[in-house]
């Protein structure tokens, strides 16, 4: 790629992540570079033409970047892709992320001429009893098997028995699986599984008790580490793994939902603060609505739990205050990013370091309690990314503009451009430049984002 084009690409990425830019442009900039279909603030009309666009790779974005689609349009993206190939992948995703649909989209997918599509949907949260026992039933094995464990509270004993009985074995092996959640599986049934299946039933299935602590106390780490995920596993069991001599059982049973806050702060583990994690635990976020919750979690001894209440959406205040204090970076970073209630100096604290990432990109700055004024006292620091700041400021003048054009910081040069008193000095002598926002260190190139449509190629017959 030239220069000239290298450059274009890129004016075109920050145009994308520029929150000035109006809809219309938006919607002409998908045509050219959809990869701001990672933010999060995007207009319904934006959305609407992405759905809608004939484009697969921007259909592609919407699935991978996740912005916040209704019911509706979600259920619009998948009924309307023509292969099968990329909508499976799409209802999993869908599947995966707990994604909403529409009741009309859950009867569509249940009834599609594709197999792999029907075993997909068998896995969207919210799908209707009548929907699951039908697939349940599916002429397919590979869909009776899917459904098996969301189908199986609303299944009569006969059809259970029958899926047990069934002559796939993929089948009976997934309705093994299910039926030893609700009573307890011992080691005879446990031989008779594949060696894949026996690893997925010690991490599912209810143990008999005694069987349970003496894997819990034997030699074979995997074992151990395998029961360590075991959410049904018997207490006495689990007391065992919380004093295991590996580091990773620890590791694992310090974070289960089913420990107290006391005896999760006496599991041996040994994080650094700061540690890299991406993940919410999934148990914490079910519980962000609820701020009794959220006030004893923030409290937790492990940074994992008191990162994932930082990815609340709102927060009361006492918990906000303690979790911005954190010691831990992570726990702070992941306030800036999720929550709406992030105070305004933490926020003007992580500037120091942080410039936001593709998943949300322009935090901490975009966030709406990041400081709009006071910001001329840095004009004189000595770090260039506070020296920046100062542009913001709506008292700002050109003549900064102009120090700042010969700044010693190439980041504070760059940055002249921007701020109330930039525009005002080059708004009668210049056309009007865009802004921009540019996603974190590490993040993708301009042109080429990452994660783009990572779909499988299209059966045959399935491409329009």
């Amino acid at each position: 790629m030239t220069d000239a084009l290298t450059g274009l690409a890129r004016h075109w990425w920050n145009m994308g992540f520029n929150r000035a830019v109006p809809d219309d442009l938006l919607v002409r900039l998908l045509d050219v570079e959809p990869g701001f279909l990672f933010r999060k603030d995007l207009s319904p009309a934006v959305l609407d033409a992405a759905v809608d666009h004939p484009d697969r790779n921007v259909r592609g974005m919407l699935v991978e970047g996740r912005p916040a689609l209704t019911p509706e349009q979600w259920s619009r993206l998948l009924l309307n892709e023509p292969g099968s190939a990329r909508r499976q992948l799409f209802v999993e995703d869908a599947a995966w992320a707990g994604t909403r649909l529409t009741p009309d989209c859950h009867q569509a997918l249940a009834a599609d001429t594709s197999p792999f599509v029907r075993a997909a949907a068998a896995g969207l949260p919210g799908m209707q009893a009548s929907l699951l026992s039908a697939l349940a039933a599916d002429p397919v094995p590979r869909v009776r098997s899917a459904a098996c464990t969301p189908a199986w509270a609303h299944l009569a004993p006969a059809v259970r028995d029958g899926l047990l009985a069934d002559s796939d074995g993929h089948v009976r092996t997934a309705a093994i699986l299910r039926h030893y959640q609700d009573v307890p599986l011992g080691p005879a049934v446990l031989d008779t599984l594949a060696e894949n299946a026996r690893t997925r039933a010690l991490k599912s299935c209810r143990l008999e008790a005694t069987w349970a602590a003496r894997l819990a106390s034997g030699q074979d780490v995997e074992v151990r580490r395998t029961l360590a995920e075991n959410p049904l596993l018997h207490p006495h069991a689990l007391a065992l793994l919380l004093v295991d001599e590996d580091k990773e059982v620890r590791e694992t049973v310090a974070v289960r939902a089913d420990l107290t806050e006391e005896e999760r702060a006496g599991v041996r583990v040994d994080i650094e603060p700061g540690a890299r994690r991406g993940y919410v635990l999934p148990w914490v976020a079910d519980l962000h609505h609820d701020p009794e919750a959220m006030r004893r979690l923030a409290a937790s001894s492990h940074p994992f739990v008191r990162s994932s209440v930082a990815r609340a959406p709102r927060l009361p205040t006492d918990v906000i205050e303690r979790l911005a204090r954190d010691e831990d970076p992570t726990v702070r970073l992941f306030l800036a990013e999720s929550c709406d209630d992030a105070p305004a100096d933490m926020l003007l604290e992580l500037w120091h370091w942080w410039d936001g990432s593709l998943s949300f990109p322009g935090r901490p700055r975009n966030h709406p309690n990041f400081p709009r004024s006071g910001l001329l006292r840095f004009a004189t620091d000595p770090n260039p990314r506070l020296r920046r700041l100062a542009l913001s400021d709506p008292e700002s003048t050109p003549d900064l503009v102009e120090t700042f054009s010969r700044d010693d910081s190439e980041e504070v040069r760059g940055g002249r451009g921007r701020g109330p008193a930039a525009r005002a000095r080059h708004s009668s002598t210049a056309p009007r430049r865009h802004g921009r926002e540019r996603p974190g260190p590490g993040g993708p190139e301009p042109g080429s984002p990452a994660r783009r449509a990572a779909a499988p190629p299209d059966r045959p017959g399935d491409r329009p």
